[in-house]
């Protein structure tokens, strides 16, 4: 057991679980209960994060190793909600709301991914070779 990488995930993550719940609220009170801003916006932000983390810290040594654990493991899993997103498609569902389920959905899963291959090409870029 690497009792350092499990710190930094769990101090990455409190990070992490904080800033959604800030980001959370801010978008609540700027735009309303209508759709669930928040949880949309730390998805598609966490995607983008992803996607650049992934490349920027490829073939960086040992250093990245503990970089991943708080950067990706902690902060992006605090900070990403797919299980909410999975609740909240629910509570669409259950409310005879399909339509909006389905495009709340769709505009996850295709802005993510669209935002996880921007991340990756945005460090390739900027990455010295």
């Amino acid at each position: 057991m690497n009792w350092t990488l499990l710190w930094l995930v769990m101090a990455g993550g409190a990070l992490g679980a904080g800033g959604r719940h800030l980001i959370g609220g801010w978008l609540l009170r700027q735009f309303g209960d209508g759709l669930p801003w928040g949880t949309l916006a730390v998805n598609l932000l966490g995607s983008l994060a992803a996607g650049f983390l992934l490349i920027w810290l490829e073939g960086r040594g040992s250093g990245a190793t503990y970089a991943r654990a708080f950067l990706v493991v902690g902060v992006l899993g605090g900070l990403t909600t797919y299980s909410a997103l999975m609740l909240e498609c629910l509570v669409y569902a259950r409310s005879a709301r399909p339509g909006a389920m389905l495009a709340y959905l769709a505009i996850t899963l295709v802005g993510g991914l669209a935002l996880v291959w921007a991340g990756a090409r945005l460090a390739s870029w900027l990455r010295p070779a």
